[in-house]
Protein backbone atom coordinates (compact mmCIF):
# COMPACT_ATOMS: atom_id res chain seq x y z
CA UNK A 1 0.00 0.00 0.00
CA UNK A 2 1.05 3.53 -0.85
CA UNK A 3 1.34 5.16 2.69
CA UNK A 4 2.79 8.21 4.03
CA UNK A 5 4.27 8.30 7.92
CA UNK A 6 2.12 5.14 8.13
CA UNK A 7 -1.44 6.49 7.09
CA UNK A 8 -3.02 5.44 3.89
CA UNK A 9 -1.36 7.98 0.60
CA UNK A 10 -5.21 9.21 -0.07
CA UNK A 11 -5.38 10.34 3.36
CA UNK A 12 -2.15 12.35 2.77
CA UNK A 13 -2.66 13.37 -1.22
CA UNK A 14 -6.48 14.35 -0.63
CA UNK A 15 -7.00 16.34 2.53
CA UNK A 16 -10.81 16.38 3.54
CA UNK A 17 -12.70 19.47 4.01
CA UNK A 18 -13.84 20.30 7.61
CA UNK A 19 -16.44 18.75 9.00
CA UNK A 20 -19.54 21.87 8.99
CA UNK A 21 -20.42 22.85 12.46
CA UNK A 22 -23.26 21.17 13.50
CA UNK A 23 -25.17 23.58 15.44
CA UNK A 24 -24.78 26.11 12.38
CA UNK A 25 -26.10 23.22 9.97
CA UNK A 26 -29.01 22.14 12.17
CA UNK A 27 -29.75 26.02 12.61
CA UNK A 28 -29.71 26.57 9.15
CA UNK A 29 -31.19 22.87 8.28
CA UNK A 30 -34.52 24.35 10.60
CA UNK A 31 -34.85 27.61 8.55
CA UNK A 32 -34.73 25.57 5.69
CA UNK A 33 -37.69 23.20 6.91
CA UNK A 34 -39.72 26.39 7.74
CA UNK A 35 -39.34 27.73 4.19
CA UNK A 36 -40.35 24.79 2.40
CA UNK A 37 -43.48 24.58 4.24
CA UNK A 38 -44.22 28.14 3.40
CA UNK A 39 -43.22 27.18 -0.34
CA UNK A 40 -45.65 24.20 -0.34
CA UNK A 41 -48.35 26.25 1.57
CA UNK A 42 -48.07 28.25 -1.66
CA UNK A 43 -45.62 31.47 -0.44
CA UNK A 44 -43.55 31.84 -3.92
CA UNK A 45 -41.51 35.01 -1.97
CA UNK A 46 -40.34 32.40 0.05
CA UNK A 47 -38.63 30.54 -2.52
CA UNK A 48 -37.15 33.16 -2.95
CA UNK A 49 -35.47 33.03 0.35
CA UNK A 50 -34.58 29.42 -0.24
CA UNK A 51 -32.37 30.70 -3.49
CA UNK A 52 -30.17 33.01 -1.62
CA UNK A 53 -30.01 30.57 1.00
CA UNK A 54 -28.23 27.60 -0.94
CA UNK A 55 -27.22 29.23 -4.07
CA UNK A 56 -23.38 29.68 -3.55
CA UNK A 57 -23.24 26.04 -2.00
CA UNK A 58 -24.95 24.90 -5.33
CA UNK A 59 -22.89 27.28 -7.47
CA UNK A 60 -19.89 25.94 -5.77
CA UNK A 61 -20.51 22.19 -6.01
CA UNK A 62 -21.18 22.42 -9.70
CA UNK A 63 -18.08 24.31 -10.60
CA UNK A 64 -16.43 22.04 -8.69
CA UNK A 65 -17.97 19.17 -10.73
CA UNK A 66 -17.63 20.64 -14.61
CA UNK A 67 -14.95 23.35 -13.72
CA UNK A 68 -16.11 26.35 -15.51
CA UNK A 69 -17.52 29.15 -13.26
CA UNK A 70 -20.27 30.30 -16.58
CA UNK A 71 -21.48 26.39 -16.65
CA UNK A 72 -21.65 26.42 -13.31
CA UNK A 73 -24.04 29.49 -13.09
CA UNK A 74 -26.10 27.82 -15.71
CA UNK A 75 -26.13 24.39 -13.79
CA UNK A 76 -27.24 26.28 -10.68
CA UNK A 77 -30.57 27.98 -12.63
CA UNK A 78 -31.14 24.46 -13.85
CA UNK A 79 -31.10 23.16 -10.32
CA UNK A 80 -33.40 25.68 -8.81
CA UNK A 81 -35.56 25.28 -11.58
CA UNK A 82 -36.01 21.06 -10.83
CA UNK A 83 -36.24 22.29 -7.00
CA UNK A 84 -39.42 24.72 -7.82
CA UNK A 85 -40.85 21.92 -10.10
CA UNK A 86 -40.23 19.02 -7.49
CA UNK A 87 -40.26 21.13 -4.30
CA UNK A 88 -43.41 18.92 -2.93
CA UNK A 89 -41.60 15.55 -3.45
CA UNK A 90 -39.24 16.59 -0.71
CA UNK A 91 -40.14 14.45 2.70
CA UNK A 92 -39.31 16.77 5.46
CA UNK A 93 -38.01 14.58 7.53
CA UNK A 94 -35.01 14.08 5.87
CA UNK A 95 -32.14 16.59 5.28
CA UNK A 96 -32.64 19.44 2.71
CA UNK A 97 -29.26 19.91 1.44
CA UNK A 98 -28.52 16.06 0.88
CA UNK A 99 -31.75 16.28 -1.49
CA UNK A 100 -30.41 19.56 -2.97
CA UNK A 101 -26.82 17.98 -3.42
CA UNK A 102 -28.56 15.15 -5.28
CA UNK A 103 -29.81 17.28 -7.69
CA UNK A 104 -26.84 19.22 -8.42
CA UNK A 105 -24.72 16.08 -9.12
CA UNK A 106 -27.19 14.94 -11.32
CA UNK A 107 -27.38 17.98 -12.69
CA UNK A 108 -24.10 18.08 -13.25
CA UNK A 109 -23.59 14.76 -14.62
CA UNK A 110 -26.79 15.34 -16.97
CA UNK A 111 -24.26 18.72 -17.87
CA UNK A 112 -21.11 16.79 -18.40
CA UNK A 113 -22.77 14.17 -20.52
CA UNK A 114 -24.55 16.40 -23.03
CA UNK A 115 -21.56 18.30 -23.93
CA UNK A 116 -18.96 15.07 -23.40
CA UNK A 117 -17.05 16.36 -20.67
CA UNK A 118 -14.97 14.99 -17.85
CA UNK A 119 -13.66 17.45 -15.11
CA UNK A 120 -12.57 17.39 -12.14
CA UNK A 121 -12.04 19.24 -9.29
CA UNK A 122 -8.31 20.31 -8.24
CA UNK A 123 -7.41 18.35 -5.06
CA UNK A 124 -7.23 20.39 -2.44
CA UNK A 125 -8.52 22.59 0.55
CA UNK A 126 -7.96 25.62 2.98
CA UNK A 127 -5.99 24.07 5.60
CA UNK A 128 -3.49 22.63 2.51
CA UNK A 129 -3.46 26.38 1.01
CA UNK A 130 -2.65 27.86 4.25
CA UNK A 131 -0.05 25.68 4.79
CA UNK A 132 1.76 26.28 1.74
CA UNK A 133 2.37 29.50 3.01
CA UNK A 134 5.10 27.61 4.67
CA UNK A 135 6.69 26.24 2.04
CA UNK A 136 9.62 26.30 0.34
CA UNK A 137 9.53 26.97 -3.22
CA UNK A 138 10.20 23.41 -3.90
CA UNK A 139 7.56 22.05 -1.56
CA UNK A 140 5.17 24.01 -3.21
CA UNK A 141 6.19 23.28 -6.69
CA UNK A 142 6.11 19.56 -5.46
CA UNK A 143 2.43 19.95 -4.18
CA UNK A 144 1.35 21.68 -7.43
CA UNK A 145 2.40 18.98 -9.88
CA UNK A 146 0.46 16.53 -7.57
CA UNK A 147 -2.51 17.96 -7.66
CA UNK A 148 -2.16 18.45 -11.72
CA UNK A 149 -1.36 14.75 -11.65
CA UNK A 150 -4.63 13.98 -9.09
CA UNK A 151 -6.74 15.76 -11.49
CA UNK A 152 -5.61 13.73 -14.36
CA UNK A 153 -5.71 10.84 -12.75
CA UNK A 154 -9.36 11.41 -11.61
CA UNK A 155 -10.31 11.84 -15.55
CA UNK A 156 -10.55 7.94 -15.70
CA UNK A 157 -12.87 7.77 -13.22
CA UNK A 158 -16.32 6.82 -14.13
CA UNK A 159 -19.24 8.83 -13.25
CA UNK A 160 -20.31 7.23 -10.19
CA UNK A 161 -16.40 6.75 -8.97
CA UNK A 162 -16.43 10.02 -9.87
CA UNK A 163 -19.37 11.36 -7.30
CA UNK A 164 -18.53 9.03 -4.63
CA UNK A 165 -14.33 11.04 -4.39
CA UNK A 166 -15.55 14.09 -5.08
CA UNK A 167 -18.61 13.95 -2.41
CA UNK A 168 -16.13 12.39 0.13
CA UNK A 169 -12.64 13.07 -0.55
CA UNK A 170 -13.27 16.47 -1.94
CA UNK A 171 -15.93 18.10 -0.23
CA UNK A 172 -16.08 16.04 2.86
CA UNK A 173 -18.97 14.90 3.34
CA UNK A 174 -19.72 11.61 5.48
CA UNK A 175 -20.37 8.50 3.90
CA UNK A 176 -24.47 7.81 4.73
CA UNK A 177 -24.72 11.74 3.60
CA UNK A 178 -22.79 10.40 0.32
CA UNK A 179 -25.01 7.48 0.31
CA UNK A 180 -27.93 9.82 0.25
CA UNK A 181 -26.93 11.99 -2.44
CA UNK A 182 -26.07 9.19 -4.69
CA UNK A 183 -28.97 7.13 -3.75
CA UNK A 184 -27.73 3.63 -3.10
CA UNK A 185 -26.14 1.84 -0.09
CA UNK A 186 -23.32 2.82 1.96
CA UNK A 187 -21.39 -0.28 0.99
CA UNK A 188 -22.02 0.21 -2.35
CA UNK A 189 -20.62 4.14 -2.57
CA UNK A 190 -17.78 3.00 -0.59
CA UNK A 191 -16.94 0.06 -3.29
CA UNK A 192 -16.97 2.97 -5.82
CA UNK A 193 -15.03 5.36 -3.24
CA UNK A 194 -12.57 2.43 -3.21
CA UNK A 195 -11.97 1.84 -6.76
CA UNK A 196 -11.95 5.50 -7.63
CA UNK A 197 -9.03 5.61 -4.64
CA UNK A 198 -7.36 2.26 -6.21
CA UNK A 199 -7.34 3.71 -9.71
CA UNK A 200 -6.16 7.07 -8.69
CA UNK A 201 -2.78 5.53 -6.72
CA UNK A 202 -2.31 3.25 -9.45
CA UNK A 203 -2.11 6.46 -12.35
CA UNK A 204 0.21 8.40 -9.76
CA UNK A 205 2.29 5.52 -9.39
CA UNK A 206 2.52 5.76 -13.24
CA UNK A 207 3.18 9.03 -13.67
CA UNK A 208 4.72 10.80 -11.33
CA UNK A 209 6.95 7.62 -8.93
CA UNK A 210 9.87 9.73 -8.06
CA UNK A 211 7.76 13.28 -7.20
CA UNK A 212 5.67 10.58 -4.67
CA UNK A 213 8.72 9.21 -3.46
CA UNK A 214 10.27 12.63 -3.24
CA UNK A 215 7.46 14.05 -1.09
CA UNK A 216 8.11 10.84 1.27
CA UNK A 217 5.47 8.59 -0.23
CA UNK A 218 6.52 4.78 -0.55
Amino acid sequence: MLTIAGRPAMSAVVMKSKSKNNDLDDRVERETKEIVKKIKAGDQRSFSRLVRLYKNQVASLAYKMVGDYDEAADIMQNVFVKVNQNIWRFDEKKRFYTWLYRITVNASIDYMRKHHRHQHESIENVKEKADEKNDTPEASFKKSRLREYIDEAAESLNEKQRSAFFLRDVDGCNIDDVANIMNMPEATVRWYLHRARTKIKKELMKKCPQLLLGMGFK
